[in-house]
């Protein structure tokens, strides 16, 4: 396997972009992507494009494609790959990119994420189906009621409180204020969070990440070739990829995503490195519990002691290990294929000194993406 290194990444603003169609918002984060890698199309050689559910909506199949044509390689005939895994999709697509290079397939590799999800009415009804549709959905059950029943059993087992899941939004609120591309950039107070209305209880307004508009996109080269553009490389080191029941009925335990277990841990033995020595973390945020269970899941801290990582500021920006430094899903936004995409792009900001403002002291970065409740789970490790 050879080292892999990312040598250009771009984003587009997350948010309803109600002025920009599907193809604006893919180009929009490639133009950057290209420019800061300082490469031409020609010079790409296969695009990986995450993306979750095109076809309801904005109607369009054959997104691979698309992208391909709107990008500028159709001429080339580069060849595209559409990749979904819910919204594990951009995460998916990632690993894919990785593994072309790593395994010496190609050497300059795009993986991107998109999503265009503001045109319809049930975007949220879109979303669960990424849950079991049969057994859950059909009989209820969407996304947040999902994780409202784990964020309850997570609350009787460890003794987590409303208060702590509060805490992450207005922790991931500040910071998307610094973040010129969220989709939120407005602090709110803890009192706010907690009076906000239930959405499934114990689940309130701001413990839910709003799907939106957006795209990402990260150029993949191998080691060898990365010198040739770029001074301040950042390598990944391990990107693993694990799968679990899609039915919370069938889990060992609701209370911990065992496929992000497995993936975190066969990440950690790739790379050679412990929890303890990441830095800094882009975790699935998509509702306030899951980044509490992520804390615990990765090994960050003990199983049912994640709360006392937000309630210490741990995970603050200015923390010991800051979690979410860009937003997160809660307050960037989760532009569903693009999600896991957006938080490599973030890392790696962030292993190379350009996250502005939010810039934290960092040599080692996490990124985890979760594909619906947990069925599936993709963890990438990098550093400088």
């Amino acid at each position: 396997m050879r080292g892999v290194a990312v040598i250009g990444v771009g984003c587009s603003k997350f948010g309803e972009l109600w002025e920009m169609g599907f193809r604006d918002i893919v180009i929009s984060a490639g133009v950057e992507a290209l420019e800061d890698a300082g490469l031409e199309g020609r010079e790409i050689e296969a695009v990986y494009a995450g993306n979750m559910s095109a076809g309801r909506y904005i109607g369009q199949e054959h997104i691979a494609s698309l992208i391909a044509d709107y990008s500028g390689l159709a001429d080339l005939h580069v060849p595209c790959t559409r990749v979904e895994a819910g919204d594990a999709s951009g995460g998916v697509a990632l690993r894919q990119a990785y593994m072309a290079v790593a395994s010496g397939m190609h050497d300059i590799v795009i993986a991107a994420g998109a999503e265009k999800v503001t045109d319809v009415p049930n975007a949220m009804e879109i979303l669960s189906s990424s849950a079991d549709v049969e057994w859950e959905v059909f009989n209820g059950a969407n996304l947040p009621a999902l994780y409202a029943i784990i964020a309850r059993a997570h609350m009787k087992k460890y003794g987590t409180k409303e208060e702590d899941l509060a805490m992450v939004s207005v922790k991931n609120h500040k910071n998307a204020t610094l973040n010129p591309k969220a989709m939120f950039k407005r602090e709110i107070s803890l009192e706010v969070a907690l009076n906000s209305p239930y959405v499934a209880e114990p689940l309130k307004l701001f413990d839910c990440a709003p799907i939106c508009d957006g795209a990402s996109v990260v150029i993949l080269a191998s080691e060898d070739v990365a010198k040739e553009y770029t001074d301040t490389p950042v390598y990944i080191k391990a990107c693993t990829q694990a799968s679990d029941y899609i039915a919370l009925h069938s889990r060992r335990d609701i209370t911990t995503m065992d496929a992000v277990v497995h993936a975190s841990r066969q990440a950690y033995k790739i790379a050679k490195i412990d929890p303890k020595d990441v830095d800094v973390a882009e975790v699935h945020d998509s509702f306030t519990i899951a980044e509490i269970m992520a804390y615990e899941d990765l090994g960050f801290v003990e199983k049912g002691r994640g709360a006392e990582l937000i309630r210490e500021g741990v995970t603050a920006l200015d923390g010991d290990l800051p979690v979410n430094p860009s937003g997160g899903l809660k307050a960037f936004g989760h532009a569903v294929g693009a999600t896991g995409v957006r938080q490599a792009v973030e890392i790696v900001l962030q292993l190379r000194g350009d996250a502005g403002k939010r810039q934290v002291d960092a040599e080692v970065g996490l990124s985890l993406n979760i594909g619906g409740t947990g069925g599936t789970a993709v963890v990438t490790i990098f550093s400088r």
